[in-house]
């Protein structure tokens, strides 16, 4: 799934939208540390109060929110193992009766909690609907489009939410007029910030592609790998963080850990051009990838001396133990470069680099950072030198 097919969905999540039919919503509230099933039901998602509809569709939109491989992940399933989580959600998905659907569903919460114990109470709530999106928009000439066509898809959402125990407060009773401390015991759900959840089944081109699930980590570049293999069964992530660091171990093994400001801001550039022309382009839906022949021509065209491809193809190797791994570009080009010193701390866009040297003067190491305005300094414009 690409981002846009994520928006696409998200957006969706709202009340009386023809577009969006939740059919059911299962609940499970599980006891801390047993991991035991306290209470569980089962209902048509219409039947709920409009003010609970509301908490639920905000928090289902959590659960897609996030960037691609920093907090969501595509994942794609195991090919091997029993009681595979991949058949589970399928049989759920297509079940005729609640009761085996709440059975699926309820052979997924036990493989959540045979793995994990967690030290307060959680609730894992499921819903399965249709997600359908227009094949094209409404001619207003010819009226043809609109809900005349549209893709149709069935899915399952899975959120997994902590519970809180209320706060001790002191209360107004109007009745009485008198100030009374809360006696409230009832456990909160925190559905403002689900600790995981995934979707099933992925989507691509509007079309469901049953041998993926997008994950939620709940966390950015934290994913729970004991979560993807030992409950969803799935194969192993890479973290765009992971994917950055390990970017960056190949350029300084290829160029050495001292290069110009100008050949770092160059790679970073070349990377963003790749990204920005793929998202231009109407044609291709695919992520753009790296390989250490892209690599090389990248470090070629950005002004690094001495590139051949064994140097990079070792590199991958010698970082990676993969010679043949992909990088995604997207995942490569930091949003701001920090420059930590012990006097100064400078942000900079990454292709602002090629503004910043490394100089020595009088003896001293400084930045120089040219600029095309004033520096204006608690109000004060700072008067203009010359080196």
């Amino acid at each position: 799934m690409n981002k846009n097919d994520i928006a696409n969905i998200r957006k969706e999540f709202k009340l009386n939208n023809a577009k969006m039919n939740i059919r059911e919503i299962f609940t499970v509230y599980v006891q801390k540390e047993t991991g035991e099933i306290y209470h569980h039901m089962s209902q048509p998602f219409e039947m709920l109060d409009l003010e609970a509809q509301e908490l639920f569709l905000a928090n289902f939109k959590k659960v897609l929110t996030g960037n691609l491989d920093t907090k969501l992940f595509e994942l794609r399933f195991q090919r091997e193992g029993e009681f595979h989580t991949q058949a589970i959600l399928y049989e759920g998905l297509h079940a005729e009766s609640t009761d085996e659907w709440k059975e699926n569903m309820l052979d997924i919460v036990a493989k959540m909690f045979s793995h994990t114990v967690y030290d307060f109470d959680t609730v894992v709530t499921f819903i399965r609907g249709e997600y359908r999106k227009h094949t094209r928009k409404r001619d207003l000439e010819s009226e043809e489009g609109g809900d005349d066509e549209v893709f149709s898809n069935e899915f399952i959402l899975c959120s997994l939410n902590k519970t809180d125990q209320p706060k001790k407060a002191l209360l107004f009773d109007y009745v009485e007029k008198a100030f009374k401390p809360n006696n409230v015991f009832d456990p909160i759900i925190n559905l403002a910030a689900p600790m995981s959840g995934f979707l099933f089944p992925a989507f691509n081109d509007n079309a469901a592609d049953v041998n993926h699930i997008l994950y939620n980590a709940g966390k950015n570049n934290q994913p729970d790998y004991t979560f993807i293999e030992q409950v969803l069964n799935c194969e192993e992530v890479i973290t765009a963080e992971d994917d950055k660091v390990s970017f960056e171990q190949i350029l300084i093994n290829v160029m050495g850990d001292e290069v110009d400001s100008r050949v770092i801001s160059n790679v970073y550039e070349e990377i963003d051009k790749i990204v920005h022309e793929n998202e231009e382009s109407e044609e291709s839906s695919e992520i753009p990838r790296l390989d250490y022949r892209d690599v090389e021509r990248i470090l070629e065209v950005s002004g690094v001396e001495n590139v051949d491809t064994e140097k990079v193809e070792h590199a991958f190797k010698d970082v990676l133990d993969d010679e043949k791994h992909e990088f995604k570009a997207s995942s490569l080009v930091p949003k701001k470069v920090k420059i930590s010193t012990n006097i100064a701390t400078v942000t900079l866009n990454p292709k602002d680099l090629k503004n910043l040297k490394y100089i020595t003067f009088d003896g001293k190491r400084c930045l120089l950072l040219e600029v095309e305005e004033d520096v204006v300094v608690e109000g004060f414009k700072l008067e203009n030198g010359t080196l």
